[in-house]
């Protein structure tokens, strides 16, 4: 191939950018979820921007060749999309700028158009289909003991990666060593960079569990999850802040991530897009988190109306350390490991 595929993030896990591959046309019903995929770009859209594995931003245009994975979407605020919904001509969408690649079936009036690509063939070596999962080892699963933060949310885009960023740095200011990771969502890969950046070691998301996003059935989720969490187990940290992207109620398997970490969650933070969503998340999940910050923390009139509603210690993260970190070292003190 004389020209230069650009790889989304997706591809991270893989060697194809360094040890190179083929590419097959491959029969629609042989398709499988985190298939790594050749597409051409058709239209840009106003989404034209790929993210590398470095987390860098880089626009592209018709003509050029995008690496990514199959997989599906179902985010409230932006886009929703999945691979199997890609018609007879087999023109798909870029779901997410880390190459999430799927026909979008619904996209958020505010978002702008997302980027049609058309289907060239699957990544292959010897004849065989090259998978995400390909390069994920196989790991003996450990009990998940790791103390943990643990940061929901009511929706995408609430503040979870913020709050998450901000516990990462207090902990790591106070001494710890800390895992950061995000264990649902879309596969994005600036979410946990910025943990890396706040002092986290290691880092890990479902990616590297072989999953392009985390909407698919639960038992395959829940072998994912065992594996990333065995990743944290053995890591040798104090303490893992651990993230379950869009909310606990959405179809990204959060109801699974939160059950498999079990006791070992001695703080719940919840980010929430305004006062009634926490309402909603405390009744329809019936969970009462530790602590509310994110979007509605950031005025006065939504932490008064918070713990008006539902008497929740309320906090913007971003303008309290000296309090949040006496609320996270304590959560760590006070429970036994």
């Amino acid at each position: 191939m004389n020209r230069r595929p650009l790889f989304g993030s997706l591809a991270r896990i893989s060697d194809l950018e360094s040890d190179g591959f083929d590419v097959e046309a491959v029969d629609r019903e042989a398709w499988r979820t985190s298939d790594y995929v050749l597409a051409e770009v058709i239209d840009p859209g106003q989404q034209n921007r790929v993210e590398f594995s470095t987390g860098r931003l880089a626009s592209y245009d018709r003509g050029d060749l995008l690496m990514g994975a199959l997989g599906v979407r179902h985010a409230t605020l932006e886009a929703t999309g999945d691979w199997r919904s890609i018609g007879p001509d087999l023109n798909m969408h870029m779901l997410t700028g880390a190459g999430l690649m799927g026909q979008a079936t619904s996209v958020s009036a505010v978002l702008g158009s997302l980027a049609r690509v058309r289907y060239l063939g699957h990544a292959s070596r010897e004849g065989s289909v090259v998978r995400m999962t390909d390069f994920v080892p196989d790991l003996e699963p450990v009990p998940y003991r790791t103390p943990t933060i643990l940061v929901i949310g009511t929706s995408m885009s609430a503040g979870k990666t913020t709050a998450a960023r901000v516990i990462v740095r207090l902990l790591h200011e106070a001494g710890l060593r800390v895992a950061g990771a995000k264990l649902t969502g879309a596969g994005r890969y600036r979410d946990i960079l910025s943990m890396g950046d706040a002092g986290a070691d290691p880092i890990i998301d479902f990616v590297d569990a072989g999953l392009p996003s985390s909407v698919c059935d639960p038992v395959r989720y829940r072998d994912a999850a065992q594996h990333l969490l065995t990743r944290i187990a053995t890591s040798g940290v104090d303490v893992a802040v651990i993230e379950a992207g869009a909310s606990p109620l959405e179809p990204y398997n959060g109801e699974t991530a939160v059950a498999a970490l079990g006791s070992a969650v001695r703080l719940t933070v919840l980010a929430a897009s305004d006062p009634y969503a926490v309402l909603g998340v405390v009744h329809a999940f019936d969970r009462r988190p530790d602590l509310v910050t994110g979007i509605t923390a950031s005025t006065h009139a939504g932490i008064e109306l918070v713990e008006r509603l539902t008497g929740l210690r309320t906090l913007d993260v971003r303008d309290a350390d000296e309090e949040l970190r006496a609320l996270v070292i304590s959560a760590l003190e006070n429970t036994d490991s």
